[in-house]
């Protein structure tokens, strides 16, 4: 029976799944790949790929983290700063709901807060991480 290179890739990742060390070595690392007929170089370059990778991946994660939480920030100070509003309004002129402006105004600010906080498929989403992550 042959197997093409994604049926071998496929059980060797099965396999390894299944073993019940959960880590390896560097020098596990290279022998496997040495008993695979990978040399070293692409084994080293696929290596730094994979860590650029990684490192990628917390970075996005500790962007996102940061903007949601501004966020929420926001959310509560819309929240505490309009239950003032609107409290202050029943109280001094109940018969004219005029709270309702900055309810609005303000809460169509927060929507697309929110909005451009949870977009991570956009072009201004990539902007703002390339420059986020200029200043780190």
């Amino acid at each position: 029976m042959t197997y093409d290179s994604e049926d071998v890739e496929q059980i060797l990742q099965k396999a390894l799944t299944r073993k019940q060390e959960g880590e390896f070595s560097r020098e596990q690392l290279l022998e496997m790949a040495s008993e695979l007929g990978i040399s070293s170089d692409i084994l080293e370059t696929t290596e730094q790929k994979w860590l650029a990778q990684q490192e990628e991946k917390r970075l996005r994660h500790t962007f996102n983290t940061f903007r949601r939480r501004a966020f929420w920030t926001h959310l509560v100070s819309f929240l505490a700063v309009n239950l003032f509003l609107i409290l202050l309004n029943l109280i001094t002129s109940p018969s004219y709901f005029w709270a309702i402006f900055p309810v609005l105004g303000w809460g169509l600010g927060l929507f697309f807060h929110c909005w451009s906080v949870y977009q991570s498929k956009s072009e201004d989403y990539e902007i703002a991480f390339q420059k986020w992550r200029a200043q780190i």
